[in-house]
């Protein structure tokens, strides 16, 4: 017997593993699944609406807590707000985590629960229940699979989807609800065509739509993600659960943000991907459609994770050139202000050199001043950057930044008011002095450059001129 063999025989290779990981779990759902074959229509409604409530209880304090913190943002201090929003992230892991075990603990009933309705609508022609609003509303929409009749809602097993008039005749196997656990427990279930996937992706979209906080399925193309949210539509909204394709609807619509806010939404994997690209470029929350991610299944994960994803999804356009673009007119303001600054900090670090190396007290601390000078006007400036090497010099130029920066910066204007901007490497930021306003504007065609209007003037002489009438005037004040 070779090593190999007997390290196998020893601790089983990886599917032997799965298998005994996988199967006491489809043992329970076997075992809680006669149960749930006994209930009425109704009572099997109402299943699903007691795991909705168990897994929503589970983190309901933890839910409470993050709205009460979210409630104190607004009134409190700015330097305060961090800590706050650490609690909320703390909070919203553990609302994961108890919600992750809650789905654990129902995980048998509820794919009990979709196993016995696919049961239902494969035996029979029309399935009788009592109407809740929710059937109201999807007969209220045309669809094609319930009619409400006085206080009853009759669902039909066969309705519309990709155009074509289907049946329900489809029930789970074992070995599907052996690929609905692998799905849920985050894992690639690899299954020939014809084996049942998309039938296999009904249960662990079933079980994480419980929670309310939505669940993506992902498909190659635009046919499928449609033809499968009205295949599959049926068995989910039976139990309340809505279902949207984001493929139906345009980019950036408010009926695409409804699309996301369904507890069970489809799409193909670049309409996916845009608008999550779409979202980082929005300039306003309510420019956002897609909500917090939650739990996704991909189908062909092969092929949309490693195949497509070779070719990147990119938004681009072109850039406007017209009124708006001041790129080539402030081009040649600011190379003359960066000129003369490099002059200066040339200038200011030849003087801390000579007055370094002085024996005065005095020329020594107007040199380590210059040379801090420099550094604020260009301190990528290399021969600055070898100076700064130099023993003692740093330290020295470090102690005459502290002398500026007491009490709040406040004599900080003396060391750098004599340059034409200001470059502070901490904060990411360079700030313009008067020094180098003057420069531009003393150069710009425009002088007025970087004086603000003042806004209360101007509307009142808009006010003031009766020639023109109320009409003719809001487009002057609106500019």
């Amino acid at each position: 017997m070779g090593f190999n063999e007997f390290i196998g025989k020893l601790f089983g290779n990886k599917a032997t593993r799965d298998m005994k990981e996988i199967k006491p779990w489809v043992d329970k759902i076997k075992a809680v699944y006669p149960e749930i074959a006994k209930l009425s229509n109704d009572e099997l409604r109402a299943k699903t609406v007691e795991l909705k409530k168990y897994i929503s209880d589970s983190a309901a304090e933890e839910q409470k807590k993050i709205e009460e913190l979210k409630g104190t943002i607004e009134t409190t201090e700015l330097e305060d707000r961090e800590g706050i929003f650490a609690q909320i992230d703390k909070l919203e892991k553990e609302v994961l985590e108890k919600y992750e075990k809650a789905l654990d603990d129902v995980l048998p009933q509820a794919f009990a629960i979709v196993k016995d309705t696919a049961r239902r609508f494969s035996e029979n022609p029309e399935l009788v229940v009592t109407a809740t609003d929710f059937d109201r509303e999807l007969a209220a929409q045309g669809k094609d699979f319930v009619r409400i009749e006085d206080d009853k809602a009759i669902w039909q097993n066969h309705w519309i989807a990709g155009g074509n008039d289907m049946v329900w005749s489809m029930v789970h196997y074992d070995v599907q609800l052996f690929g609905g656990v692998v799905l849920h427990k985050g894992k690639i279930a690899e299954m020939a065509t014809g084996e049942g996937k998309t039938l296999v992706a009904t249960l662990p979209v079933f079980l994480n739509a419980l929670t309310g906080n939505g669940v993506h399925v992902v498909t190659v193309n635009d046919y499928l993600s449609k033809r499968d949210s009205e295949w599959m539509g049926p068995l989910y909204q039976f139990h309340g659960l809505s279902v949207d394709c984001i493929d139906k609807h345009q980019p950036n619509s408010d009926a695409r943000r409804r699309a996301y806010m369904a507890d069970i939404t489809f799409g193909t994997n670049n309409e996916f991907g845009f608008d999550y690209l779409r979202d980082n470029m929005a300039v306003s929350p309510k420019d956002l459609v897609q909500r917090k991610h939650n739990y996704a299944i991909v189908d062909e994960v092969d092929s949309v994770l490693i195949d497509d994803a070779r070719t990147p999804l990119i938004i681009s356009g072109p850039v406007p050139k017209g009124e708006d673009q001041l790129f080539e007119q402030l081009r040649p303001l600011v190379e003359r202000l960066f000129e003369a600054q490099k002059k200066l900090a040339t200038q200011y670090l030849a003087d801390a050199k000579r007055l370094i190396a002085s024996d005065d007290k005095k020329d020594q601390e107007e040199g380590f001043l210059a040379l801090f000078r420099s550094h604020k006007a260009l301190p990528k400036n290399k021969p600055l950057i070898k100076f700064l090497s130099e023993q003692g010099i740093k330290a020295g130029m470090l102690k005459t930044e502290e002398i500026y920066m007491e009490q709040n910066n406040k004599r900080m204007p003396e060391a750098t008011d004599p340059l034409y901007f200001v470059i502070d490497e901490k904060q990411n930021s360079v700030d313009l002095t008067d020094k180098g306003i003057d420069l531009i504007t003393g150069n710009a065609a425009d002088p007025t450059l970087f004086v603000l209007p003042d806004i209360t003037s101007q509307l009142s002489a808009l006010e003031n001129e009766t020639d023109l009438t109320e009409e003719k005037n809001w487009p002057r004040k609106m500019n």
